[in-house]
């Protein structure tokens, strides 16, 4: 579910929800806070729109992308040997009939490479063939088949802080390809024969002139969603963004009052015999840190993202009481984590009316150290046998409690109405834009 709102914030930045129109600008305070929320809510519109194309079985395009469909493509020259080709007024039909194949987006190197299918893309234009003893010219067509579109984007900080595309990579290549030139005339021979040889020839010839003109729409659409997303917001180049984010969600949990956390009162009793623990605080909540990459992709129309977090030293203290028929005893409990690391991966397919998956869910435990006093002689018992057995078996424990961990939090999940979920939030975001804040708690969750 988090998955897919990450996702939905990337189509945001850089795909085709346009969240203030270019030439908005009120200089009246009132008009300028109607521009903002009419903004929020095309904003708003433009996901919802999303949510329901992705409900189909086999959903092409993306509403509202803003995919030139057709595509200007510059006039191009290519000599044939015996012959010079000119296609000039070409234009590509068909871009916006693609699909989304794959997309890996890699938060620390801030790297994304997408696949993108194409049943089939016309193009269209004149043609000049002409060579020492005749010329020819007219209308030409070219239909390319199972066409693939592979494109490589990474975002860089600029030394003034601005976040900006740094470099796009991008090749097409296609399964059939059929030509259509008109007018050939007695040419119309000795083309087919360079064809022949080369059956790729008009097809290379176009390539880098789609290419330069795609990198170009490109890089000016991104720029532009980035622009409008960060603002006057700087970015420092010391560190990445995925970390220098981290750092803003680690102030947030402090903030928030959750370092240090108080778990809630716990009271057992079981017969004449009772265990109560109270007044429990946890220290260092807010240490975590990326301990290895965090990276997201999408594949079968299915979304997931893999994340490596891991803390520095968990500290806590609270206080006991053990009673057997009459007798009480109260004492103190203090106890050290060196450390907790967590991989986990989850998946949301974007069909929202199924459920989120957790894939994967792998701990990796510090040393465990305890103090306790109150208990008398038994406390020195306590202490050996919670700071020894734990760290002789924390491997096997941690393997023995990554299972169970993992079939509860996927019951959680399958409980959760994600489309319900998105739904509220979206409403907050037609509130309050960008600055929203969601609480992700299970309790505040709708549950099927």
């Amino acid at each position: 579910m988090k998955v897919l709102i990450v996702f939905l914030v990337a189509y945001l930045i850089l795909g085709s929800v346009r969240a203030q129109d270019e030439n908005a600008e009120a200089n009246d305070e009132n008009d300028e806070a109607h521009n903002i929320e009419a903004a929020q809510n095309r904003v708003a519109a433009q996901i919802e729109g999303l949510l329901e194309h992705y409900k189909q079985e086999d959903p092409v395009g993306v509403p509202g992308a803003p995919i030139p469909d057709p595509m200007d493509v510059p006039d191009m020259a290519k000599s044939l040997g015996m012959a010079n080709l000119n296609m000039l007024k070409v234009k590509a039909y068909g871009l916006s009939k693609f699909r989304i194949s794959t997309v890996d987006v890699d938060f620390k190197k801030m790297k994304a490479e997408a696949g993108i299918q194409l049943d089939q893309m016309l193009v269209k234009g004149n043609y000049i063939l002409s060579s020492f003893f005749s010329k020819a010219n007219g209308p030409f067509t070219v239909i390319l088949k199972k066409v693939y579109v592979r494109c490589s984007v990474t975002l860089g900080v600029e030394r003034d802080g601005h976040l900006t595309t740094e470099h796009i990579d991008m090749d097409i290549t296609f399964g059939e390809m059929a030509m259509d030139f008109q007018n050939l005339g007695f040419l119309g021979s000795v083309f087919q024969g360079i064809i022949n040889s080369a059956p790729n020839l008009v097809f290379d010839a176009m390539k880098p002139f789609m290419l330069q003109e795609a990198d170009k729409q490109m890089r000016g659409e991104i720029n532009t969603r980035i622009e409008k997303f960060m603002g006057d917001r700087r970015m420092p180049n010391s560190i990445t963004p995925l970390d220098s984010a981290i750092a803003g969600l680690r102030k947030m949990v402090r903030e928030k009052g959750y370092d240090p956390y108080r778990l809630e009162d716990k009271n057992r009793t079981m017969g004449v015999f009772s265990v109560q623990l109270t007044n429990t605080w946890i220290t260092g909540c807010s240490s975590f840190y990326r301990v290895g990459n965090v990276t997201a992709a999408m594949h079968n129309n299915t979304i997931s993202m893999r994340m490596q977090l891991g803390t520095q030293q968990i500290t806590g203290a609270g206080q006991w009481e053990v009673g057997f028929g009459l007798m009480t005893r109260v004492g103190h409990v203090q106890f050290t984590v060196q450390h907790i690391r967590a991989t986990v991966e989850i998946s949301q397919p974007l069909d929202t009316r199924k459920r989120p998956q957790i894939n994967d869910l792998q701990f990796d435990m510090g040393n465990i150290q305890v103090r306790c006093d109150g208990a008398g002689t038994l406390d020195y018992v306590m202490e050996f046998v919670v700071n020894v057995l734990p760290n002789l078996l924390r491997y096997q424990i941690m393997d023995a409690i990554e299972n169970p961990i993992k079939q509860r939090v996927q019951e959680k999940f399958n409980a959760i109405d994600v489309e319900q979920v998105l739904k509220v939030a979206l409403e907050k975001y037609k509130k309050d834009g960008l600055n929203f804040i969601y609480e992700y708690k299970l309790d505040n969750l709708p549950f099927n």
